[in-house]
């Protein structure tokens, strides 16, 4: 059993593969923020797919951060929660089509509660993550100033997806 995990934005996406017992084989980043280079949905799609076909790994499982569905102050606005669903479904269309997957998805909460991952009240759930990503080992480099690099969050987050798709894996919780 090889697990992938995604956190998929259309900024940066996190991809995380992990073997059966956990262990992690590749942790990266797949940054798109480029205009440039990617300037429509479908050429971050397009960098993203072949980024999947370049895993070197018999990935058996996908895992998927679910995106939010909801509003929250100070949240996305409704264009660019439209954009991420619309990309989430490509990159899912992807793995179904491309991998011959049919992906799971897990909320960012559930995927944190299936890690034993407690966000204390008014602390940011991002930062936390990325603690308890380094705790178990895992680095990330720095910014001059000291501030974690861009991709940091969004491989913290794919981790974190795909611990907690092992976990329901293990436990025959999902097939």
């Amino acid at each position: 059993m090889i697990i992938l995990g995604l956190d998929i934005s259309t900024s940066i996406t996190g991809a995380t593969v992990l073997d059966k017992e956990g262990n992690t084989l590749l942790c990266e980043s797949w940054d798109t923020r480029n205009k440039n280079k990617f300037p429509l949905l479908f050429h971050k799609a397009q960098f993203i797919r072949k980024n999947l076909f370049g895993l070197q790994y018999p990935i058996t499982k996908v895992y998927i951060e679910q995106p939010f569905t909801f509003f929250n102050s100070g949240g996305s606005t409704a264009k660019t929660m439209a954009t991420l669903q619309r990309f989430n479904g490509i990159i899912s269309w992807i793995c179904y089509n491309d991998l011959n997957m049919i992906p799971e998805y897990i909320t960012a909460t559930q995927a944190r509660k299936l890690c034993d991952l407690k966000v204390p009240r008014g602390t940011k759930a991002k930062e936390v993550a990325l603690q308890f990503f380094l705790d178990n080992g895992n680095e990330i480099e720095y910014t001059k100033h000291g501030n974690p690099r861009p991709g940091s969050y969004d491989r913290a987050d794919s981790w974190v997806i795909a611990k907690a798709g092992c976990r329901l894996w293990k436990e025959g919780l999902r097939s």
